[in-house]
């Protein structure tokens, strides 16, 4: 037992010994390590001190460089600047002496200035004494004696500028009366339809004539007697023609054969109240136009009488114009030319309304319709400015306000433009076609056309047959031909075109 515990003591002591030595082994070897790593680390810093001390040497070099270069440039800058101020200098020296230099040659020619203004002012005063002595006059006398003469001379120019004044003043106020004429025409354009002086009534049937016929004609004549109006029954297929010389019994028939032929009963007392009422209901609408008309035309407070007559207007012609239309009309071209002279236009358009009111009543009353139409417009209390104006419309007597002047010219403006009344249209397009014919009787002309209402003749010439000289002859020898062969209003323009084209096709 004590041997076999002294060997396990003894292997314990081995086993701790052994570890030991072990441990110190390890120990040694992990300091040996250690002091290699440190080595090492040391090693590398040194190296790495060297590497940044190197490159903050070379860092400190180039920085040191660009200083010195920045600090040559700023150094040659300087310099150049230096040597500008220098020039600008001496430039500013060099100007100052040219001033000096200037400045006394000025100061010299006022001194020769002033010397020679003294030798003039005693030269005139010689010339003043001497001109004293051969005239006889003292200068106050001689300047009065000019005076004299040239007053003399302005009082001569005076008389002409106001002669030319006058003559200006006339073509102005030409030219602008005919501003004031073509405004109120352009305002006013209308359209024209010639009104027929007869009345025709469509039937269903030709067996309807038979009919208002009647027994051995007592239908037609019971019509005719009513109303006062002729009934044409003749070949005309499904149409009766009525005639008369007043257009408001014509209407009255109208309306009541249309009444007739659309009841078919058709016997002198049915056709009795047919008459009587178509003459009550013509009468109606004469009042309605009248009124309307009125309305329209923009009047107030017209006596109900004279609207009446306005009314019977709407079935009166004259040279196939509708009279009622061309009242109208007259009234708004009075007005509107009332208002371009400044004036109030109010007066102008009752007058212009009110000029043909005789018309209405001149079937019926003895005179002219300007008789008629003052005595009208007395009776039924019209200012004497109205009055005057219709008497003096178509120049029976002298217009003695500006009213009637508007009221002339508005109606001579109505009536005469073309196309307004039959007779002017047919005489205004034979004096175009005669225009045309004229200027194309020439030699050269290719082309002509009447414009501007005939006041105006385009003439297009053949360029190889006139040339630009021979168009001056050629216009004057057109303008003597119409002188010479036509009568016209006003003048015409001779308005000639000669023109060469060349015309080609890029392909």
């Amino acid at each position: 037992m004590l041997a076999a515990g002294a060997a396990g003591a003894g292997g314990f002591f081995l086993g701790v010994r052994y570890r030991k030595n072990q441990a110190e082994a390890t120990i040694g070897s992990a300091e040996e390590e250690a002091k290699r790593i440190v080595g090492s680390a040391v090693k590398t810093a040194e190296a790495r001190k060297k590497e940044i001390v190197l490159e903050g040497k070379d860092e400190i070099h180039r920085l040191r460089n660009e200083s010195e270069k920045e600090l040559a440039d700023r150094r040659k800058e300087i310099q150049h600047q230096e040597r500008r101020n220098l020039q600008k200098e001496e430039s500013l020296e060099r100007k100052l002496e040219s001033m000096e230099r200037k400045e006394e040659q000025i100061d010299q020619r006022n001194k020769k200035a002033e010397e020679r203004l003294k030798e003039a002012e005693a030269v005139k005063k010689s010339q003043f004494d001497m001109l004293e002595k051969i005239s006889a006059f003292t200068a106050e006398q001689a300047k009065e004696y000019m005076l004299n003469i040239l007053e003399g001379e302005l009082v001569h120019e005076k008389a002409v500028k106001i002669r030319e004044y006058e003559q200006q003043i006339k073509e102005d106020s030409d030219q602008i009366a005919r501003e004031l004429i073509s405004v109120a025409i352009q305002r006013c354009a209308a359209d024209h339809v010639s009104e027929a002086a007869i009345s025709v009534v469509p039937l269903p049937n030709d067996e309807m004539k038979g009919r208002i016929i009647g027994r051995e004609g007592r239908n037609i004549r019971a019509i005719e007697t009513l109303t006062g109006v002729d009934l044409i029954i003749d070949d005309t297929p499904e149409a009766i023609t009525l005639s008369s010389f007043e257009p408001v019994r014509r209407e009255v028939a109208r309306v009541a054969l249309e009444k007739l032929i659309s009841d078919g009963r058709i016997h002198p007392t049915r056709i009795e109240e047919t008459v009587e009422k178509a003459r009550r209901e013509v009468e109606s609408t004469i009042k309605q136009e009248g009124e309307r008309t009125v309305l329209e035309a923009g009047v107030n407070g017209v006596h109900h009488e004279l609207v009446k007559l306005l009314g019977r207007l709407r079935y009166r012609t004259s040279y196939g114009q509708n009279v009622l239309k061309h009242s109208l009309e007259v009234s708004f071209l009075s007005g509107m030319i009332a208002s371009e002279l400044g004036l109030n236009p109010n007066a102008a358009k009752r007058a212009g309304l009110l000029h043909d009111i005789g018309k209405a009543l001149d079937h019926e009353m003895e005179g002219s319709h300007v008789q008629i139409g003052v005595e009208v417009c007395k009776r039924y209390k019209e200012s004497e400015a109205v009055v005057h104006a219709i008497a003096a419309h178509h120049g029976d007597i002298e217009a003695k306000s500006i009213v009637a002047c508007i009221v002339q010219a508005a109606d001579a403006i109505s009536a005469a433009r073309p196309g307004a009344r039959r007779e002017n249209l047919e005489n205004y397009i034979k004096r175009l076609e005669k225009l045309e014919e004229l200027a194309s009787s020439f030699d050269g002309v290719e082309n002509c056309y009447a414009i501007q209402a005939g006041r105006e003749v385009r003439i297009m010439v053949r360029p190889e047959a006139v040339s630009d000289d021979q168009m001056l002859l050629l216009a004057r020898d057109i303008c003597k031909k119409i002188e010479s062969d036509l009568d016209y209003p006003g003048q015409i323009k001779v308005n000639m075109i000669r023109e060469s084209r060349a015309v080609d096709y890029a392909r």
